[in-house]
């Protein structure tokens, strides 16, 4: 039976990430339930980089993220992983005390977003309605190429002789000595010296089969839908546009438009499917905000965002249980928060110092830990 240093449990880019930062000192295996890694969450990302985007802690990951970004290691991909898009928060009067809150908290941390008239908003999307009165605008706001980033971290891992198996689901994990013993779908059996949890919405459910008790991450269904764009009005340079209150967005894709009610629905972790509620709240929000009239969806699709209770994702070896590390709950900003969280994940796992870029940022061990409510 081989014996490593770590298993890590999933292949989205939580666990294609981390286990890429691992490799260098370390034996790792990453298992993977699916026939296809990035099958649920990663797959289906709407691949935003947005400064802006959740709570503190999350900006601050984001930004630590852009370097690996803009610069990414040789041999990762071989073409750019942003591309350049910007990004419209914006309000109606009955907003403005939210987009006012927004900017504040942005500008304090340094960011280049500035806010802008209802005038200059619908310069930019000239289809948003003049209850549109003002926005915030986030100038280096970008597409991610998920593909490219979730792939490059894959290739990076095997490069570095991470061991990768697909349909290689956890059916029982017992605790051995120093270690653990995990059954893999299929009979096959190993061993690990510390399992990372980074399994997504299953993460729960892989901490009960450990005996680690869960830390309440509950995930939420997301609904996409992919429409044609208004006839004689060229797209490709708007920017991705996101009401205040997070209602909905939309931005270009692939020559359409990609929107989102921006549900948070709680989901049982599943194969997530779009229902026609959600879809139906999308198109009317969307109808509110701008002069579009949606009478065809080309595509519609679902996936689940998993968010631990405060909203930051849990980074850390468990308090109660040796060896088993969560790396889980990074909601919907697990793409553009990716490079910097595999980083601390990494660090912490191996018990190594904070990188110095992200303790300038103030990112440690303290606000991810799954101690913090215990």
């Amino acid at each position: 039976m081989r014996r490593y240093d770590y298993l890590v449990i999933g292949s989205g880019i939580a666990g294609a990430s981390i286990a890429c930062e691992l490799a260098d000192p370390a034996s790792v295996l990453v298992v993977e339930r699916e026939a296809s890694h990035g099958y649920h969450t990663t797959g289906r990302s709407a691949a935003m980089f947005i400064e802006s985007y959740g709570n503190a802690w999350i900006r601050r990951l984001t930004g630590a993220s852009r370097a690996f970004f803009d610069a990414p290691p040789d041999g990762f991909c071989d073409h750019p992983l942003l591309r350049r898009r910007g990004c419209l928060n914006i309000a109606t009067r009955d907003q403005l005390p939210a987009l006012d809150a927004l900017a504040a908290d942005i500008v304090a941390e340094g960011s280049g977003m500035r806010e802008i008239s209802g005038e200059a908003a619908r310069a930019m999307v000239p289809i948003l309605r003049p209850d549109v009165i003002a926005a915030v605008f986030e100038p280096g706001s970008s597409d991610i190429d998920t593909h490219g980033l979730h792939a490059g971290y894959l290739r990076m891992a095997r490069s570095r002789g991470v061991d990768l198996r697909l349909n290689a689901g956890v059916e029982r994990i017992e605790r051995r000595g120093t270690g653990w013993r995990i059954a893999l779908a299929g009979g096959d059996a190993v061993e690990a010296r510390v399992i990372v949890n980074a399994a997504g919405a299953w993460s729960d459910a892989i901490a009960e089969l450990a005996g680690v008790r869960r830390v309440g991450l509950e995930p939420r269904r997301r609904t996409v839908i992919l429409i044609d764009p208004p006839a004689g009005l060229a797209i490709e340079t708007w920017p991705t546009v996101i009401d205040v209150d997070e209602q909905f967005y939309f931005k270009p894709e692939s020559g359409r438009l990609l929107a989102s009610p921006a549900d948070e629905t709680p989901s049982a972790p599943v194969d997530a499917a779009p229902e026609e509620l959600d879809i139906a709240i999308c198109v009317d929000r969307i109808e509110a905000a701008t002069t579009l009239s949606i009478s065809h969806l080309r595509r519609s699709w679902a996936g689940l965002r998993t968010f631990a209770p405060d909203r930051t994702p849990v980074i850390g070896y468990d308090p109660d249980m040796a060896g088993f590390f969560w790396f889980a709950g990074q909601g919907g900003y697990g793409m553009q928060t990716a490079p910097a969280a595999a980083r601390l994940g990494a660090a912490l796992a191996l018990k190594r110092e904070i990188p110095s870029d992200l303790g300038e940022r103030g990112l440690g061990p303290a606000p991810f830990s799954p101690s913090r409510w215990w």
